[in-house]
């Protein structure tokens, strides 16, 4: 039974066949045939695009369509049996990485700013690169946060990161739809202990809150949200719940 997800997609046109993209996937989903990329199984690829920054020509996509679900313990056999070889260093945005202490000063010369820490405690951040089964977002206090605030807000890592696992999206030039569908993917899976959403203030950015409140309503969830606000200057506008 197909289901509605993000799956990758290569351009024909665009693909030369230089065969970059097949040890990038670390699932072994790509092949080439007749002299370009071809996805092996749908079920082998897993939607996060591992492959799509080691094409040259820009051939491979993500897109939102009707497919096989993806099916890791047949990734894995597949792997493990087609003697598949992933050497190839692909881009870190897609490689999941959590720490409990990554808290750093930041150096500058000579001298150490001790005072400056990130309180970031995973990767990828990005909203749409983030797999529902990531470890870090188990029973977390999760802060959806607009891509401009932290930008905007100099305390951000101090008094909004701090402790909770992060997500970044713009819903003005991001896929809405694709956002609210990781989002309860995300909500069920995990059960957060709560959900913290900081956008700025101009208009387009209210609707992460829209985002928010439809996946919650997907995942059939109900989850406290405290709701910040945030000045083109920096400031905080408001911060309810």
């Amino acid at each position: 039974m197909k289901v509605k997800r993000l799956i990758i997609r290569i351009d024909e046109e665009k693909c030369d066949g230089c065969g970059a993209c097949i040890p990038a996937c670390p699932e072994g989903a790509l092949a080439i045939v007749d002299g370009k990329a071809k996805l092996v199984r749908e079920s082998l690829c897993d939607g996060i695009g591992a492959c799509i920054g080691m094409c040259p020509k820009g051939a491979i996509t993500l897109e939102e369509r009707y497919a096989e679900p993806f099916d890791e313990s047949l990734a894995i056999e597949h792997v493990k049996h087609a003697n598949v070889v992933t050497s190839v260093p692909v881009c870190p945005s897609v490689h999941e990485t959590y720490s409990s202490d990554t808290r750093k000063g930041i150096e500058h010369g000579s001298d150490k700013l001790a005072e400056i820490l990130s309180e970031l405690s995973h990767w990828p951040i990005q909203l749409a690169l983030l797999s529902p089964m990531a470890q870090f977002l188990r029973n977390c206090d999760l802060l959806l946060a607009a891509d401009c605030v932290p930008f905007a807000y100099p305390l951000f890592h101090q008094t909004m990161l701090k402790g909770k696992a992060l997500a970044v999206a713009c819903p003005k030039l991001d896929d809405a739809r694709a956002h609210i569908e990781k989002l309860a993917a995300i909500f069920s899976k995990n059960s957060p202990n709560s959900v913290t959403i900081a956008h700025m203030e101009v208009p387009c950015c209210h609707g992460l809150v829209y985002i928010a409140e439809r996946a919650m309503e997907m995942a059939r969830i109900s989850i406290p949200i405290r709701r910040i606000m945030v000045s083109v200057r920096g400031e905080i506008l408001e911060n309810e719940g």
